[in-house]
């Protein structure tokens, strides 16, 4: 089963200077999320426009059928903190239900997350 990492490629640190940087925070992120997954198995990526998680930013959630889908927030775009949430994705995928033991939490994800969402019984989804 594949775990996907979704990051919002639209998030904007409260401290960026628009005027010297050309991308946003949350393109930064998630290319370095997408170096950091590329062959790692199991585990894709996407990006999308806006999580609504402004407050937290830089959002990613992280899913997978059948399984918690987590949403995290509040990263810097940097290597450490990529590949922690790449990491995190791994055990996810390797979890029955998408639950990771803490202490298996990668230190970079910690203190991150926002909200865990349960996944949909088979009879709504």
């Amino acid at each position: 089963m594949t775990t996907v990492i979704t990051i919002c490629d639209t998030c904007k640190a409260e401290s960026r200077d628009a005027e010297k940087q050309e991308k946003t925070d949350g393109e930064v992120l998630a290319a370095l999320i997408e170096a950091a997954a590329k062959g790692v198995q199991g585990v894709t990526t996407r990006r999308h426009a806006c999580l609504m998680g402004c407050s937290h930013g830089c959002n990613i959630a992280i899913q997978a059928q059948g399984k918690l889908t987590y949403v995290l927030g509040r990263f810097t775009p940097d290597q450490a903190q990529a590949e922690g949430i790449v990491e995190y994705a791994r055990l996810h995928g390797e979890s029955s239900k998408g639950q990771v033991p803490f202490r298996l939490w990668p230190k970079a994800i910690k203190g991150h997350f926002v909200s865990r969402i349960p996944d949909l019984p088979a009879s709504e989804a």
